[in-house]
């Protein structure tokens, strides 16, 4: 090897050039013909793997080696060979020049580092984009772990590369690091909050991709769309995106809808309020009168029948109403409307359904509505909800009940 190296040098010399350019020019000879030759056989190397990988990906069934492909491992990998060749001919060509030598194994050994990453990198892509694939694994943050993996491979390799370029041992570079670690811990604080966050968020499966939360202290209210070791993205119903420190998941508070989307129907919770001045006992004739309404018409006969006969058993004097039991107009529309929400198409029967009194308030008597939609969906929802309104707001007039409301501009009178 030391006469093939040296031809160009011992026939520059035979034609009486000077020895320092000789020896310049059969390096630089050596080096041009060391990278053709690396430039082919990775050009030729890389086309072969890519052939095979795809033959194999189009025969095989699993889409893994696919994700190879398109993850760009074939083309990571046929680099390996003509790096190892550069470092065998390396020290030959450079033989005339140690510093430089010294320079370029260690530039080289450097370049095998970010090629071994690389091939890491691509192959956890791979994973990551396969598990993705995988029904169980959809929702799961998957990125998370592999983000962590990286970090740690990314350190490794950059420790071993300063280890590399100052000469020192890795291992005695490693005990070294270890007087730095305070420092260390506070630049990858908030990587290693993150970490610890998406552990507990998987194992807990507090979050998973798809779920809708409100997480009111960033804004935050719609669907989770990634979850990695740092962030979390929410996308927003008006379709902007907030991103959430992955660790203010389990330090923070927040809410969830996965419950109500995998329970059978959507909680209705609103109220009406009744101006306290319409509320009144009803004569017998108004009773009559509600007796028209077919959803109450057997509550009505029934009650009646109940109240008549206590009073009578008691010998109240009814000539003032206050006297003995009696109907009310706010009670019957109250029984009017959980009969009709008992009966709406749109409400899980199955789930609670409830029409009850909240504390009277400045602002009337409030009748809450407390029940559960069949339909989850939010524009489905909202149309339930205003349908029910709709009519229970129509329906206060016929118990000659008002409903609250502040006075406005046309609701104030000027007395003369």
């Amino acid at each position: 090897m030391d006469s093939v190296k040296h031809i160009l040098y011992d026939y520059l010399i035979a034609q009486g050039i000077a020895e320092n350019t000789a020896k310049y020019l059969n390096m630089l000879a050596l080096l041009l013909a060391l990278l053709i030759v690396v430039f082919l056989v990775d050009f030729l190397i890389r086309k072969i793997l890519l052939q095979m990988f795809t033959r194999f990906a189009k025969a095989s069934k699993s889409n893994f080696d696919d994700l190879l492909v398109a993850n760009k491992v074939p083309r990571n990998i046929a680099h390996i060979i003509p790096l190892l060749i550069a470092i065998e001919f390396v020290p030959d060509i450079f033989s005339d020049f140690p510093d430089v030598e010294i320079m370029i194994e260690k530039g080289l050994k450097v370049f095998a580092i970010i090629l071994t990453l690389w091939i890491v990198r691509s192959l956890l892509h791979t994973v990551k984009d396969f598990l993705k694939t995988l029904p169980s694994l959809r929702d799961k943050p998957v990125e998370s772990y592999i983000q962590v993996f990286m970090i740690f491979a990314w350190i490794a390799g950059l420790m071993s590369a300063i280890a590399v370029v100052t000469g020192i041992p890795f291992l005695t570079f490693l005990t070294g690091l270890g007087a730095a670690s305070a420092v260390i811990i506070l630049v990858f604080r908030d990587t290693i909050l993150g970490f610890v966050a998406s552990i507990q968020v998987s194992i807990n499966d507090m979050v998973r991709i798809g779920d809708w939360v409100t997480f009111e202290k960033f804004g935050a209210d719609g669907d989770v769309i990634e979850i990695t070791l740092a962030t979390v993205k929410v996308q927003n119903w008006d379709k902007t995106i907030t991103t959430i420190p992955t660790y203010a998941l389990i330090s923070e508070s927040f809410k969830n809808w996965r419950g109500m989307t995998s329970s059978g129907g959507r909680r209705i919770k609103r109220s009406l309020s009744i101006k306290m001045e319409s509320i009144k006992y009803l004569t017998p004739e108004a009773v009559e009168k509600l007796k028209g309404i077919h959803l109450i018409e057997s509550y009505l006969n029934e009650r009646q029948k109940v109240i008549e006969t206590y009073n009578t058993d008691n010998n109240i004097d009814k000539s003032l109403a206050l006297n003995g039991r009696n109907l009310t107009n706010v009670g019957v529309f109250r029984k009017y409307v959980q009969e009709y929400i008992q009966r709406h198409s749109a409400i899980n029967k199955d789930m609670t359904i409830m029409v009850r009194q909240l504390a009277p308030s400045s602002q009337g008597l409030p009748i809450e509505i407390y029940a559960f939609s069949s339909d989850k969906r939010w524009e489905n929802y909202e149309y339930i909800m205003a349908d029910i309104f709709d009519h229970v707001i129509a329906a206060t007039s016929y118990f000659d009940l008002e409903v609250f409301e502040l006075p406005s501009g046309s609701g104030f009178t000027v007395e003369h």
